[in-house]
C-alpha cells in the first residue's frame, strides 16, 4: 500500500514525502516539475513526471503501487499571478483537481488530504479567523482553492471518499535536517525575501506599507514552520485512517508577527544589517491575518511545536546557504508510463 503525493517535488509536498518515508510509509510522487525539481524528494521514492490531472497516468500509478491515499499539493499558488492569468489557475487548480478526485473515486481511494489556503477567506472580518468565517476570496487563486474544497465536499456526500482540507497560512522555514526547502525562483513571502537580501541576492528589502492599524504600522501574518505544517498533514492522514469524517481545518500557528518583527529576526539570525526601503501599501493586503488553530488541535490532536520566529528564520537561512554552496544532489528514481 502506498501514499500518492501530487506536487511532491514542491515545497510542502517534499517535506511531507520525507516525513512519511521517515515514518516507514511507502510513498510515490507525481509531479510535472514545472516549478519543482526532483532532488529534494527522498531517494527511495518513485517519481512519475506528469500531470496529476492525467487520468491515464493516475490509473497506472495507482495500480502499479497499490495506492490507498492521495495527498494533493500540486497546483499554482501565487495570488498576484492568478489575477494576471486566471485561466492558468482554473486549469491547474480546478480542472486538474476535478480529474484527480474522479480518479480517486474510480479507483476506490477513500482517503484524500488536500492542501488548501487561507486565501479562501479574503478580507478577514475576525482575527484570529475560524473555519466557519465567511469565504470571499480576493483572487482567482483563492477562488480556485475554494472550488476544490467544494468539489471534495460534494464528492464526500455522494461517495465513500473522506477528506481533510488544510488551509495553509504563511508556511515558512525549511526541513530542520536541511534536506529540502523553498526552491522556486520567485520569493513572495517576506521571510525568504529578507533572507535573500541578507545574503546578497537582493539589493534591499521593500516593506509594503507602514501605516496599518497594527502596533508598528506593518502587516501582521501567521508564520507556521513548514515542519509543523508537515506534521498537520501526517496527523490528517492518521485521522482519516482511524475513520475520521471529512473536515476543513486551519493550518496556522495562532500567533502573528509583523513585517518589522520579521526583519529584526532575520537581521539578528544572519548578523547582517541589510538595507530596508519603505514603500506604499499593496492593494488588497489586510492588516492582520492570524489563524485560529483550535479546531485542528481538537480534531487532529495536532500541536505546533515551533514557537520561536528565530528558529523558522534559522532553518530558512541554512537552506538558502545550502542552495548557494552545493550542487544538485542525486535525483529520485523517475518511473515512466507503459505507453
Amino acid at each position: 500500500m502506498a501514499i500518492l503525493i501530487t506536487g511532491g517535488a514542491g515545497y510542502i509536498g517534499s517535506h511531507v514525502a520525507h516525513a512519511l518515508v521517515d515514518a516507514g510509509e511507502q510513498v510515490v510522487v507525481v509531479d510535472d516539475l514545472s516549478t519543482g525539481v526532483a532532488h529534494p524528494i527522498p531517494a527511495s521514492t518513485p517519481l512519475f513526471v506528469g500531470n496529476c490531472g492525467d487520468a491515464g497516468l493516475l490509473g497506472e500509478v495507482v495500480s502499479r503501487h497499490d495506492v490507498t491515499t492521495i495527498m494533493h499539493f500540486a497546483g499554482s499558488i501565487y495570488a498576484s499571478e492568478s489575477i494576471e492569468n486566471p485561466q492558468r489557475y482554473h486549469q491547474n487548480n480546478v480542472v486538474n483537481t476535478r480529474s484527480l478526485i474522479e480518479s480517486a473515486i474510480r479507483h476506490e481511494i477513500s482517503q484524500f488530504v488536500f492542501a488548501s489556503t487561507a486565501a479562501i477567506y479574503g478580507q478577514m472580518s475576525q482575527v484570529p479567523v475560524m473555519e466557519d468565517a465567511p469565504t470571499h476570496p480576493l483572487s482567482p487563486y483563492g477562488q480556485s482553492k475554494l472550488a476544490c474544497e467544494k468539489m471534495l465536499h460534494d464528492a464526500a456526500v455522494s461517495t465513500d471518499l473522506k477528506f481533510v482540507a488544510l488551509r495553509h497560512f504563511n508556511v515558512a522555514g525549511a526541513d530542520p535536517q536541511i534536506r529540502t526547502g523553498q526552491l522556486t525562483p520567485a520569493a513572495t513571502h517576506v521571510i525568504r525575501r529578507a533572507i535573500q537580501t541578507a545574503i546578497g541576492l537582493r539589493p534591499h528589502l521593500e516593506v509594503y506599507g507602514t501605516d496599518y492599524a497594527t502596533p508598528d504600522g506593518t502587516c501582521i501574518r501567521d508564520y507556521i514552520h513548514v515542519a509543523d505544517a508537515t506534521r498537520a498533514h501526517v496527523d490528517a492522514l492518521r485521522y482519516l485512517r482511524a475513520g475520521g469524517t471529512s473536515v476543513a481545518l486551519n493550518c496556522g500557528s495562532g500567533r502573528g508577527a509583523s513585517v518589522c518583527e520579521v526583519i529584526r529576526s532575520v537581521k539578528r539570525v544572519s548578523n547582517v544589517d541589510f538595507r530596508v526601503v519603505l514603500g506604499p501599501r499593496r492593494a488588497g493586503d489586510p492588516a492582520s491575518v492570524i489563524a485560529s488553530p483550535v479546531r485542528a488541535r481538537a480534531v487532529l490532536g495536532w500541536q505546533p511545536q515551533v514557537a520561536d520566529l528565530d528558529e523558522v528564520v534559522r532553518h530558512a537561512l541554512a537552506w538558502e546557504m545550502k542552495l548557494r554552496t552545493t550542487r544538485d544532489s542525486p535525483a529520485a528514481p523517475i518511473e515512466t508510463s507503459k505507453d
